[in-house]
């Protein structure tokens, strides 16, 4: 059984892959009740929280039942990767997760996220400064490597480990594909195969539906879990579906369209209360496209909702769906 820490993660578990302004706490509360076994926070910037700024301070906010959950940092700079991590850990989760996997431009550019894998010495010392200065345990999220040519992860996953680190995730790609091609997960198998290797080690990237999970799961058994990212969105019940399959072998049948809009509904309402009601509208936008994917008859709806600035409208809209569109899902009925 995996730990971090004193967190018992299980035989196999099955985290929420942290992305920024998707996994903020009300998405993660719904994607616990379906399964999720580990939560992480949306990425939060060093800089910023050592300054205190509102929206990064923000986004250290969890609750008991999202546990395990961890609080996800970057930048690049040591004393402020230091200092951040003492911030987060001030907030009681149950581990800090440094994040060396980001590939976007406006962070790696910057030499944190994946840009960092340009400086294997650099990412090396300032996790070693994370480590040394938290007081609870540290994780990394990371990528094979920074080109395609040099796919440096299990002499990294060495290295991270001798500074410290109790538990790393790897996503399948490298810095230069960005979210492009295909993730190889030969080499995070390769990684947790390692007789040097003592921590858990979870895979992460194309993870897409129950039965590429089971695949996965058959193909590299020694891992630890796995993280879903990107197919998550407006999609929560993949974690239901994925821990039946693994148990069962039997698919779940999708959820009905009844529960889709009371789903929607509830993330965005509780997204309202914790953030401001625009801010919600907008970013809630993210994942209609999940939320009623293969509806008969939805593309005029989903235009309306992706377009609406009024919380009342929205609403009334997603009443209207229930009404005038058909399930058009195989195994799935309108209520």
């Amino acid at each position: 059984m995996a730990k971090i820490g004193n967190a018992d993660l299980g035989e196999f578990s099955v985290w929420l892959s942290p992305m920024e302004d998707i996994t903020d706490p009300p998405f993660r509360r719904i994607c616990k009740r379906m399964g999720a076994d580990v939560m992480v926070s949306e990425f939060i910037s060093s800089e910023g929280l050592i300054r205190d700024a509102s929206k990064s301070l923000k986004k250290l906010d969890f609750s008991e039942e999202e546990r395990p959950v961890g609080i996800q940092i970057f930048g690049s700079d040591i004393d402020s990767m230091r200092r951040a991590a003492e911030v987060a850990a001030s907030a009681n989760p149950d581990f800090v997760d440094i994040n060396w996997g980001c590939p976007m431009r406006k962070v790696a550019g910057k030499g944190a996220g994946s840009g960092i894998l340009n400086d294997i010495p650099k990412m090396v010392r300032i996790t070693e400064a994370v480590v040394k200065s938290s007081s609870i345990p540290v994780t990394v999220k990371t990528r094979l490597g920074y080109e395609e040519k040099d796919k440096p992860i299990v002499d990294i996953a060495l290295r991270l480990q001798d500074v410290g680190i109790q538990a790393l995730s790897i996503h399948g790609r490298t810095r230069a594909q960005m979210y492009h091609g295909q993730a190889d997960w030969t080499l995070i198998g390769e990684v947790k195969n390692n007789p040097q290797i003592h921590i858990p080690v979870f895979g992460n990237g194309d993870i897409t539906s129950a039965e590429v999970a089971l695949q996965r799961k058959q193909q590299y058994p020694t891992l630890d879990g796995m993280l879903i990212g990107r197919a998550t969105v407006g999609n929560p019940w993949i974690f239901r579906e994925i821990k039946h399959y693994l148990h069962t072998g039997e698919l779940l049948p999708p959820p009905t369209l009844a529960e889709r809009i009371a789903v929607c509904k509830e993330h965005l309402l509780t997204s309202v209360e914790w953030k401001s009601e625009i801010t919600a509208i907008y970013e809630t936008r993210k994942h209609y496209s999940g939320y009623f994917k293969a509806i008969k008859d939805i593309k005029p709806y989903r235009i309306r909702l992706v377009t609406s600035v009024n919380l009342a409208e929205i609403l009334e809209i997603l009443d209207e769906i229930g009404e005038k569109c058909k399930y058009d899902l195989l195994g799935g009925n309108v209520d």
